[in-house]
């Protein structure tokens, strides 16, 4: 299969190839690995109990589809990834922000699915080998697993596509043997060791998992939708049926590893760590599949953020090609997998990190579907392009590059969730507005939203909006409604 040689560029018609099935098959097939299975681990390390843990998972995560799910049809109509087509919100140079955004989350997700991934296979080589679980043994499988997905990243969408094809089938297989494999000792108690409600009460804590656990799942892809659905036709398929399955996708995707990422959690006993329980508690018959899976699922869905990863920094230095961004990219990967093997706790890091991340990218998503809403769907691809080509102009130029009002919105957005998160080594100054609560996702998504719309008059929209459709006017399609 020959590597992909599109970067951020517009994917003409003909190559748009792909259809809603392919969407669901990436969103599944790419998210049932350790990386996302580990996040289904956190509220029984917060204190919850088995029905509380799966309540805020699953209601988590079905309020971050609402939201996240339609950006999957901006790039269904701009037929580019997501970053560039918020500058038609932001600028053609605003819209870095969304490229910066994505790349951290991409950044985050890998360098953790890396290492999760890699614990687990040094500890599943250990059982069955005897292999010392040293720095040595460390270094070398995540140099592997770092080297086998740079691989995939590289030659891009299409082999990321058939991997996850083969993905979807084969790691559910290995899940529902894991099913089997730890339902003997498995336990609806929350588990003593985590030592009562991370928060000092039920409702906080269930709140931070909801946050976590939950809703930070569909908020890790506002950037990476727009990566598939470039390469559905919107000629070909309906903008219903492309929401349909992003749905479907992201739920599907999302909540089966996560929920055996709690299930096994309370099997295995794992209040304080995840992927050292999980391989002791493992039964001999599972160890060689628990390995394919740390393995193979890892690369899976490593490789997607990367290549994603890849587009965004391609986004940022329009003269480096796709390839060099995704394996610059992949040394810094590379390098936050071992400070997070040696300098954090799994449970603080993850936290943090997902906490940080929503309440920063909340108010960029919601600013970029209020524009889609405004705009109708209707987009200029030529003029998103500008500054791709090192080029000037176009209806999204704004103030050199800049939508000063909309950046201003995203900051403020943005500030006020940082004032209002609830890390394990700092706990923002407007908590004490919300009772103790993090609500920084709800608070920034609200500010950012609430501060775009009163900052930019909708008949400047209405004007790029009829700009944008008289330069495309020549090359119409009729979009199926249906």
């Amino acid at each position: 299969m020959p590597r992909e040689q599109r970067g951020v560029d517009t994917i003409p018609e003909e190559e748009r190839t792909s259809g809603p099935k392919d969407l669901v098959s990436i969103l599944l097939g790419s998210n049932l690995c350790l990386g996302v299975i580990v996040f289904g681990w956190l509220p029984p390390s917060f204190g919850l109990g088995w029905w509380a843990s799966v309540s805020s998972i699953v209601l988590g995560t079905l309020a971050g589809t609402v939201l996240t799910a339609p950006l999957a049809l901006v790039s269904l109509r701009t037929a580019t990834n997501l970053s560039t087509s918020s500058g038609a919100q932001f600028g053609v140079r605003g819209r870095l922000v969304g490229s910066v955004v994505g790349l951290l989350l991409a950044l985050g997700y890998s360098a953790l699915t890396v290492w999760i991934g890699g614990d687990v296979m040094v500890g599943v080589l250990g059982r069955l080998t005897g292999m010392p679980a040293n720095d040595v043994a460390y270094g070398v499988v995540y140099a592997l697993l770092a080297a086998a997905t740079v691989a995939g990243a590289v030659y891009g969408y299409r082999v990321l596509l058939a991997l996850s094809r083969v993905l979807a089938i084969g790691m559910t297989a290995l899940l529902v043997l894991g099913v089997i494999a730890y339902a003997p000792h498995f336990t609806t108690d929350a588990l003593p060791e985590a030592g009562g409600y991370l928060l000092g009460g039920f409702w906080p804590t269930w709140l931070l998992s909801a946050v976590a656990a939950g809703l930070s799942g569909p908020i890790a892809f506002i950037t990476l939708l727009g990566d598939y659905t470039r390469y559905i036709s919107p000629v070909r398929h309906s903008a219903r049926r492309v929401l349909h399955a992003t749905w479907l996708g992201l739920i599907l995707g999302l909540l089966v590893p996560q929920l055996f990422g709690t299930f096994t959690a309370y099997a295995a006993r794992a209040a304080l760590d995840y992927a050292g329980p999980l391989v002791d508690a493992s039964p001999t018959w599972y160890l060689l599949p628990l390995l394919l899976a740390a393995s193979a699922g890892s690369v899976g869905n490593a490789g997607l953020m990367l290549y994603s990863m890849g587009l965004d920094l391609d986004a940022i230095l329009p003269r480096a090609s796709r390839a060099t961004a995704t394996y610059a990219v992949a040394v810094v990967a590379t390098v936050c997998v071992f400070a997070g093997h040696y300098a954090s706790s799994t449970q603080d890091a993850m936290t943090s990190f997902v906490l940080l991340l929503t309440a920063i990218g909340t108010p960029w998503a919601v600013i970029t579907l209020i524009g889609f809403v405004r705009c109708g769907g209707v987009y200029d691809a030529e003029a998103l392009q500008v500054f791709n080509r090192r080029a000037r102009g176009g209806i999204y130029w704004y103030r050199a590059g800049w939508n000063i009002r909309a950046t201003l919105s995203w900051a403020l957005g943005a500030v006020v969730g940082v004032l209002a998160v609830a890390l394990p080594s700092y706990e923002g100054p407007l908590l004490g507005l919300t009772g103790g609560v993090d609500c920084s996702f709800l608070l920034s998504g609200l500010v950012g939203g609430a501060a775009y719309l009163l900052l930019t008059p909708r008949s400047e929209v209405l004007a790029d909006t009829t700009a944008a459709v008289d330069s495309t006017s020549t090359a119409a399609v009729k979009v199926p409604t249906d």
